[in-house]
């Protein structure tokens, strides 16, 4: 995070110094949503409206407490009847420019405003309202300024836009609509004579072109561009002439062997264009830019500098709920890194382009990204689509990060604009059309939003490359890393498969100013990322760095004969897996009656990094010391070149027999055994504990602790989650030192209580099933609002789903009990109910007590109390009866998109398909209730004979 961080900084600073030796810049705002500048506002409907009051800028007007709250879909939400807020905000600021300004060009320049924007300087009007909220635009104001003196700005913002065309493209849409000037507003002074922009073509061969918009030139002079490497070495230039009048001018040069731009290598070069007049510098910019060529070969795939690259990308909007779209450069170097974090490789900017910052990060740090004009199934006109089509590629046509231009999504294509990028854009990348319905292919690439698997892979099979834009819808618990293995494996594998994006980055929360600041996801609208408002992680965001890891492994439990040798897979499409670090870790687990959680180090060790070229198969070798069985668990982290974290594989050595063998042991006191038995119950006991057994059904039906008679409420089952519970025959009887208490039913399932002498009361149970089944296990009831937190051995700290139980490690976890829904408020992770996977034991913390169960055989599941994955009208999937339940298999999740369930999970994929079942099943259970005399006399305190609140 420092590295990136560092990094980040240095190239802002690099910027803002060179880029100020010609361009002088003044903010009249502030420079982003954390450093901001008040202004005079009035606003005409809502709240605080028809008085001056003042306002932070930039800023959207309703998080300042101004006017009202409009989400897009607000007009399916009411119906034809609906309309938005039409509000209208007026700010006032008063600045004064410098006498040494006089005689050069001065703009000002708004980066965005939402949204029809009429500018005033000094009563005079800028130029034309601009239309379009996501695009910077800027007006020459030079003849409109008093030098040296007070200036008055005046702008008028109107939320709605007085183009239809622009409320189709930008409002009728699936975010929160805002409205305001959310980006920064500032004069940029420039020689009369100077260079507008450039646009530049840098190809992996080394070729660089450069077009040179001129402006105000008065005579001949030449245009000198220079070529600097990271280091900041000249390692290329040339220069051109140009005449009087000229306004465009194109110079070719070449770099020999420049190190080339990837999502992987993200190499920069800075290009430093000088127009010199008399052999002197009167004006000079630069630009970073990276070498790369852009390749679509039909029917095959999509290639950067000659290698087929796949897309493991995500949608974000620009978004922080506290200031809507008003963001700073914090937040967007946040999200690159959580992006890459999660081991992908593109962005898509849905719906709209982002700031500038953002850009320029995924440049410097390696994201593939598809920049996108606005147009969220309706298009806009093509009178205003080409003004904004130019502002958004004169803008954003340098970064070398940018793939695609998209324009429009779902619909919201304007075909008469398909050429227009192309004519500001030198490098001519490729242009798609981001579509949610079939036959919408354009230059050869499918974006067909959300198909389920089967109908991906019919697609895949097509003519064209497939791309989907969208994809695993992430609302509520659905969609991201569900199923997400099943789609990356079909793409990963496939000629013309080219990955794809997931809907989305974060849940759009908003902090809502006129209710408390409480957070807003618009009910079943907004709640569909893999991270919450505020970023926090959901079980998905896991699953998808698991799936994504460029270092794949498969290897999910030690073998008997395991020697240190596991199979791997690069999946890297530029690096070779010996430019990685790779280190183990032989670790002890902590115990259940321990005050900590997770592990203890016992040994590590560096293993030479495999020479595996990108895409290819190999093998890494651990080289494990002789005695690393004596362990208990084995990790294996990979590092990436620039030494971020790949990922962390876990395995247990030890068996959950001897897990439960260690446990055994360390109760140290024995006490006689017996049972005792009336008209409907079995009670076994010992010393101060007794269960109580049902004669009518062989489940626990009560748990007594101590001589006092306290009670702990677990009880009611073992229930079969599957069949019916007809008893066949119940005994009881003993085994050495043991009580046993068997049971027979009918249906053949049968359970096994036995009772030790340290305390420990076993359960073993069999059933047998054939079919298809949501769920298989049993169990029991626990009331849930007892509960403080859990702590256990397994994968965890999430919850997992059949098709989602990637991205969870082997440890020894704790968490507080908490009641978050996945996707809304208090976004507490990780959830604590759920379905938990390959648990060994678990230790409920309780206000009744210590409540510990584990399992001597593998690969059991947990889960705790109710919870869905999915809400909609009724909650998916069903539940196991109970509300503690000991599982054998779990049911795969759905997805969501606003109303529409996809509860048929198998269409999702293999791994969604319901358990396909045919066998006899055998688990034997250990329960502990409180906890034990480990034979260390207790000198804190003298127990009180009476407990005033329980006795």
């Amino acid at each position: 995070m420092r590295y990136f961080t560092k990094i980040f900084v240095l190239l802002c600073f690099c910027s803002q110094f060179l880029h100020s030796q010609s361009k002088e810049i003044q903010f009249l705002s502030g420079t982003d949503a954390e450093h901001t500048k008040e202004w005079d506002f009035w606003i005409t409907d809502g709240r605080k409206s028809g008085s001056w009051n003042k306002i932070q800028v930039p800023s959207q007007w309703e998080q300042q407490g101004f006017g009202s709250y409009n989400y897009g879909r607000d007009y399916v939400t009411y119906g034809k009847n609906f309309k938005f807020n039409d509000e209208v905000g007026l700010y006032k600021h008063k600045f004064t420019v410098p006498n040494s300004w006089k005689g050069k060009t001065v703009n000002i320049v708004f980066e965005g405003s939402m949204t029809d924007t009429e500018v005033k300087i000094n009563g005079k009007l800028a130029g034309e309202i601009h239309q379009g909220a996501f695009y910077e635009f800027k007006y020459d104001i030079s003849d409109k300024l008093i030098f040296g003196k007070e200036n008055i700005l005046e702008v008028k913002v109107s939320k709605m836009s007085a183009d239809k065309s622009v409320n189709n493209a930008e409002r009728l849409a699936d975010y929160w609509i805002l409205g305001g000037i959310f980006r920064p507003v500032y004069l940029e002074a420039t020689p009369k004579e100077n260079i507008s922009w450039t646009a530049i073509d840098a190809k992996a061969d080394g070729t660089f072109r450069s077009n040179i918009h001129l402006k105000g030139i008065q005579s001949a002079n030449n245009v000198k561009v220079e070529i600097f490497d990271a280091k900041n070495n000249l390692v290329a230039e040339s220069q051109i002439n140009i005449q009087k009048g000229d306004s465009l001018k194109q110079i070719k040069f070449s770099v020999n062997n420049p190190k080339l731009w990837t999502a992987e290598t993200p190499n920069l070069y800075k290009a430093k264009f000088s127009l010199k007049k008399n052999k002197k510098d009167i004006f000079q910019t630069e630009e970073k830019f990276g070498f790369r060529t852009i390749e679509i070969r039909k029917g095959d795939g999509i290639y950067i500098n000659g290698t087929k690259i796949k897309m493991k990308g995500i949608n974000r909007h620009v978004w922080w709920p506290e200031t809507g779209r008003a963001v700073n450069k914090n937040i967007d170097l946040m999200d690159v890194q959580l992006i890459k974090e999660m081991n992908m490789n593109a962005v898509r900017c849905s719906h709209y382009p982002p700031n500038k910052s953002f850009l320029q990060i995924c440049d410097s740090l390696g994201l593939y990204v598809l920049d996108e004009l606005a147009g969220w199934q309706k298009k806009y006109s093509t009178e205003i689509g080409k003004k904004l089509v130019r502002e958004m590629v004169t803008r954003d046509a340098n970064h070398p990060s940018i793939i695609f231009w998209s324009n429009g999504n779902e619909g919201g294509h304007n075909l008469d604009l398909d050429a227009e990028f192309a004519k500001y854009d030198l490098s001519n990348r490729p242009v798609i059309h981001a579509h949610h319905k079939p036959g919408n292919a354009f230059n050869g690439i499918d974006c067909n939003h959300y198909e389920d698997y089967y109908s991906t892979k019919k697609i895949l099979e097509g003519e064209n490359i497939y791309m989907p834009t969208e994809f695993l819808h992430a609302q509520d618990d659905g969609g991201g890393g569900t199923s997400l293995a099943d789609y990356w494996e079909l793409h990963w594998n496939s000629k013309k498969g080219a990955g794809g994006f997931l809907w989305a980055f974060a849940d759009e929360g908003l902090v809502r100013t006129d209710f408390n600041n409480q957070i807003d996801v618009n009910a079943i609208n907004a709640p569909d990322g893999v991270l919450g408002p505020h970023r926090e992680k959901e079980g998905s965001f896991y699953a998808i760095r698991e799936i994504y890891s460029p270092i794949k492994i498969n290897l999910k439990s030690l073998p008997n004969d395991f020697n240190g040798n596991i199979p791997v897979e690069n999946r890297y499409h530029f690096t070779n897996l010996k430019d990685c670090q790779f280190e183990w870790k032989l670790v002890n687990f902590k115990t259940p009656f321990s005050s900590e959680s997770g592990f203890d180090i016992i040994e590590t060790g560096k293993i030479e990094s495999p020479n595996i070229q990108p895409t290819k198969k190999g093998n890494i070798n651990l080289n494990l010391p002789l005695n690393w069985k004596e362990n208990e668990g084995l990790l294996l982290t990979a590092t990436d070149a620039f030494g971020k974290e790949i990922y962390t594989w876990t395995w247990k050595i030890k068996s959950n027999d001897e897990i439960s063998k260690q446990f055994s042991k360390s109760l140290i006191k024995e006490f006689p055994v017996s049972v005792i038995e009336n008209d409907s119950l079995f009670i076994l006991k010992s010393d101060d504990k007794e269960f109580t057994i049902g004669k009518k059904d062989g489940l626990l039906k009560s748990v007594i602790v101590d001589k006092k008679g306290k009670k702990m409420t677990f009880k009611n089952g073992p229930v079969f989650v599957n069949g019916t519970m007809e008893l066949s025959s119940i005994k009881s009887f003993a085994e050495g030192k043991n009580q046993l208490i068997e049971v027979n039913y009918k249906n053949g399932n049968k359970i096994i209580w036995k009772l030790n002498p340290n305390g420990i009361l076993e359960l073993y149970y069999e059933y047998s099933l054939s079919g298809d089944y949501q769920f298989v296990g049993v169990s029991f009831d626990y009331p849930e609002n007892y509960v403080i937190g859990a702590k256990w051995l397994g994968k965890g700290p999430y919850h997992v789903w059949k098709n989602r139980t990637q991205g969870q490690t082997y440890n020894v976890w704790q968490n507080l009990k908490n009641s978050t829904r996945t996707g809304q408020s208090p976004w507490i992770y990780p959830e604590f109910k759920g379905y938990f996977d390959d648990v060994s034991w678990l230790q409920l913390d309780t206000a009744e007590g210590k409540i510990t169960i584990g399992t001597k055989e593998e690969k059991m599941f947990v889960r705790l109390f109710d919870f869905y994955g999915i809400y909609g009208a009724e909650g998916y999937p069903k539940l196991p009866s109970g509300n503690i339940s000991f599982l054998d298999a779990i049911p795969p999740l759905g997805t969501v998109l606003a109303f529409n369930i996809n509860d048929k999970t198998e269409s999702l994929g293999p791994e969604s398909e319901p358990n396909h079942l045919n066998g006899t099943f055998k688990r034997t259970l250990y329960f502990y209730f409180g906890l034990p005399d480990l034979g260390d006399e207790n000198k804190q305190f003298t127990m009180p004979k009476e407990n005033i609140l329980t006795d």
